[in-house]
């Protein structure tokens, strides 16, 4: 499952905000907001939209023993 980090760290790499990843989520900014700040506990559901959203625009999550984050796959994929 990704992890709040990668989720601002995704939005960094394209130059989105908040705003942006809830319009293409059909979530709200406030919603976006409390996910990253662990304010809430979102359902896996809405993390795994979260991240498909993020992989369609060639995010590339990176979770092994010793290291997690992000990459942007280089165009055309």
């Amino acid at each position: 499952m990704i992890s709040l980090k990668q989720i601002r760290a995704a939005r960094g790499l394209l130059g989105w905000t908040q705003k942006d990843l809830a319009e293409r989520c059909g979530f709200s900014t406030g919603a976006i907001n409390r996910i990253e700040k662990g304010a809430s506990d979102p359902k896996s559901s809405s993390l795994r939209l979260i991240q498909a959203v993020f992989e369609k625009e060639g995010i590339v999550f990176i979770d092994d023993d010793n290291f997690e984050g992000v990459k942007l796959r280089k165009f055309p994929y």
